[in-house]
């Protein structure tokens, strides 16, 4: 059998213009129709067998290996963000306010680079590797996930492990981030609407102010991590947009604020909501005003099987040498990916793809975010190296 490295060395050019391409023309959770459109062009170049109409624009990719054995998975989301793109290299975004600012369009890239390079060995593949793309991941709490699973995407043929992968600039270029257990954290969201009694500012006493109540609200949520999580759990409550007022004169009646909430363990995310739900309440009651509050259960948490993430490293260290699986800490931001594993074993990997100019490197979800694209080929051959790996432990 070729190495990997050998059936990816001549496609890695191609692996950089499909991620190009894809970064040039980002289409939104659920709009991904071009998108998907170009994963089966290349599928069907590439002599893979698929299938297609899961959550609307989802593809499955279906590597039927000549020899008897498991099922793998793995996965690349595909959706850009509502972001307005601040770089001007030539393959910038050309749709306004549409960007590809999360590395979806690596995770395509680099998952058909893996496929293209696992099709030329199929002869030598014991058993089925499956290529999952996902629409919809930006879209907590609903996501791509569970309607491609809703869909049958798994009916035909059922995974036994799935892996997915994320671009992680806080990583140099080689390295790549696996953990036992938590890895990304639950993301719930909220939308609060404070209601008080309107008023002229020169006359406090003949309204409510929902402005104060808010403040009051705000300044008490803060008081559930510190004062509820113990100290050794995470968890964090932010509030990320807040909106009301008519002018400086008038004394507000309604005040609306966003937010979120991030959890790993299941038991502290239901106490921070009953906290969270019970201050706002109580809080409205005391001030004798009213909320209307949205709360939106989002992601669970990514839980990586130890057994998989074991594999993962495994693999990794195969391929970049022992000190390629550095420690890292778990993030407490969401992935779609979570609900998978809530089904099926299996791991998330952070793939390194920091800049050459590290001081600079933009965060993911940043209009200014960069990728380093030496990595590109390395992600399609650990995924490939993965899924051959798992296929054989699995024998």
């Amino acid at each position: 059998m070729d190495t990997i490295k050998e059936l990816i060395t001549p496609i890695e050019t191609e692996i950089k213009e499909i991620r190009r391409a894809l970064h040039k023309n980002p289409e939104l959770s659920n709009e991904e129709h071009k998108t998907s459109s170009l994963v089966k062009d290349k599928l069907t170049e590439y002599g893979i067998q698929w299938q297609s109409g899961f959550a609307k624009t989802g593809v499955l990719g279906i590597i039927k290996g000549a020899k008897p054995g498991g099922t793998v998975a793995l996965r690349a989301d595909m959706d850009a963000l509502p972001i307005q793109e601040a770089n001007d290299h030539e393959f910038a975004s050309a749709n306004k306010g549409k960007m590809h600012a999360c590395g979806h369009d690596a995770h395509i890239a680099m998952l058909l680079g893996a496929g293209a390079a696992l099709q030329k060995i199929q002869q030598d593949i014991h058993g089925t590797v499956l290529l999952v793309f996902q629409p919809a991941e930006e879209t907590s709490p609903y996501g791509g996930s569970q309607p491609m699973m809703e869909d049958g995407v798994f009916d035909e043929y059922i995974p036994d492990v799935i892996f997915g992968q994320h671009v992680w600039p806080g990583l140099p270029v080689g390295q790549v981030g696996i953990r036992d257990n938590e890895m990304m954290g639950a993301s719930d969201r909220f939308k609060v609407t404070v209601k008080g009694k309107g008023g002229h500012a020169s006359m406090p006493h003949d309204g409510n102010d929902a402005l104060i109540i808010t403040n009051q609200i705000i300044s008490s949520l803060q008081t559930i991590v510190s004062r509820n999580v113990n100290p050794l759990d995470s968890a964090v409550v932010t509030i990320g947009r807040i909106e009301g007022g008519y002018s400086y004169n008038v004394i507000p009646d309604e005040i609306t604020f966003e937010g979120t909430i991030r959890t790993f363990k299941t038991e502290v995310k239901e106490k921070v909501k009953q906290r969270f739900h019970t201050i706002i309440e109580q809080t409205c009651e005391a001030f004798e005003g009213s909320s209307d509050i949205q709360y939106f259960d989002g992601y669970p948490a990514t839980i990586n099987t130890p057994e998989w993430a074991e594999q993962a490293r495994i693999s990794a260290k195969s391929i970049l040498g022992e000190a390629s699986v550095p420690e890292v800490d778990p993030a407490l931001a969401g992935e779609d990916f979570s609900r998978f594993l809530l089904k099926y074993p299996g791991a998330f990997i952070w793939l390194g793809t920091q800049i050459e100019d590290a001081e600079n490197q933009k965060p993911l979800h940043d209009p200014g975010f960069l990728l380093n694209e030496k990595a590109l080929p390395i992600g399609s051959e650990f995924l490939a190296k993965v899924a051959l790996d798992t296929l054989n432990t699995l024998k």
